[in-house]
């Protein structure tokens, strides 16, 4: 029996990409003028408008994270939240990390890139950070992880939905048996005459 392929880890910057992503940026409320950035996505979204945000990128994500079968680690910002980092798990293939008091989302990923080849249960695993943040990358790529940007992410989890929903598509019947049944009775008398070598007067 081959050994088991090692999972890829993906960790996500959450807000860059719900900046970057038009169906989870709308869910954000801007004020006139005003375009919602990943440094301050509650500037003009409300908590509620937030979380809705947070759900459905979450919501793409675990499909994508299970089809690509990728560990997948989505990264929020703490803001003004007094709380201590922790981490929600909702599937076996993905999970959420709220960073520390006043830490940011770019803090958590440098430390977690910095930490990751020391950490066993990730050798010989792949790092792949997904953000648009231009130093982000950098510190990713510096620690010898792959970078995608979160425009690449969202086209990613877009292609492997359409190719889920190819694979779950029922199997179409043959063209020509198609064609046979989309004729009248007596063009299918004739065809079936044609197919057995009978003169067509007889049909």
């Amino acid at each position: 029996m081959p050994p088991s392929r090692k999972q890829a880890v993906l960790l996500v910057d959450g807000y860059n990409v719900i900046g970057a992503w038009t169906d989870l940026h709308d869910c954000l409320p801007q004020t006139k003028g005003q375009r919602q950035t990943k440094n301050n996505p509650l500037q003009s979204g409300s908590k509620a408008d937030l979380e809705a945000a947070r759900s459905k990128l979450v919501e793409a994500l675990i499909n994508f994270s299970a089809y690509e079968d990728y560990q997948t680690k989505v990264v929020f910002d703490a803001y003004s939240r007094d709380m201590p980092a922790y981490c929600e798990v909702i599937t076996p293939n993905l999970s959420i990390h709220y960073s520390d008091f006043l830490e940011t989302a770019d803090t958590y990923i440098e430390k977690f890139c910095a930490a990751f080849r020391h950490d066993l249960q990730y050798s010989a695993s792949r790092l792949i950070v997904a953000t648009s943040d231009r130093a982000q990358q950098m510190t990713a790529i510096g620690f010898g992880a792959e970078w995608i940007s979160s425009l690449q992410l969202i086209a990613d989890v877009d292609f492997s939905a359409k190719r889920a929903r190819g694979r779950h598509r029922p199997q179409k019947q043959s063209s020509g048996r198609f064609l046979f049944n989309s004729l009248d009775p007596k063009a299918q008398a004739r065809l079936s005459a044609l197919r057995h070598g009978l003169p067509l007067d007889e049909t």
